[in-house]
């Protein structure tokens, strides 16, 4: 298969690339410096001009996403834009804009999070984002074309981003391999419309 990854040198996009690697699939990697590709997903030409370059693809996975991490007392409308632009309609617009260059029966996996239904201090911008990309999902499901599929992985804290682990307290880190399966499912298997808990 030929998939893109955007987010690829983030620590689940790395990971993910290590492994789909290892079975000969063609790998993209985009990011917004580096990578196969650069893409910036807060500006939709930017987007476009990565699917212009990449053309024809089988799968897209997203664990790409900026939000806004803070205190309550330091959000605004600007600092929420930050989730708004990022990982909400950032991934949005890899379907909008992605549907034109998929191939019949691809499919699109996105990045939510446990966030959406357990909300922790600082990450309310996280949350929001979150709930959006799930309600886009679940609709998207039943009125994209060609035989497309879409889901959303939503995960909670990795075990490899120990560096969150005090905003989450007394949860259980999801591990890679679970992280792994969540994205296999949505990938290889038939599902969609799904938010799927690895």
């Amino acid at each position: 298969m030929r998939i893109i990854i955007v987010g690829a040198s983030g620590t689940m996009g790395k990971f993910l690339t290590n492994v789909l690697k290892k079975e000969n699939h063609d790998i993209i990697r985009a990011n917004r410096s580096s990578g196969d590709v650069q893409v910036d997903i807060t500006s939709p030409v930017s987007i476009e001009n990565m699917f212009k370059k990449v053309g024809l693809f089988d799968a897209l996975i997203s664990t790409a996403g900026p939000t806004f991490i803070g205190p309550w007392n330091k959000l605004s409308d600007q600092t929420f834009r930050t989730g708004v632009e990022g990982k909400m309609m950032g991934q949005i617009n890899l379907v909008l804009i992605g549907q034109h260059y998929i191939k019949p029966e691809g499919s699109f996996t996105l990045i939510t999070g446990a966030l959406t239904h357990q909300p922790q201090q600082n990450f309310a911008n996280a949350s929001a984002a979150n709930g959006a990309i799930e309600g886009f999902v679940r609709a998207a499901a039943i009125e994209i074309e060609n035989g497309i599929r879409i889901n959303a992985v939503s995960p909670t804290v990795i075990e490899n981003s120990p560096q969150y682990f005090p905003y989450f307290p007394g949860e259980i880190p999801t591990t890679m391999k679970q992280l792994e399966s969540g994205f296999r499912k949505s990938l290889f298997g038939t599902v969609t419309g799904q938010i799927i808990n690895p």
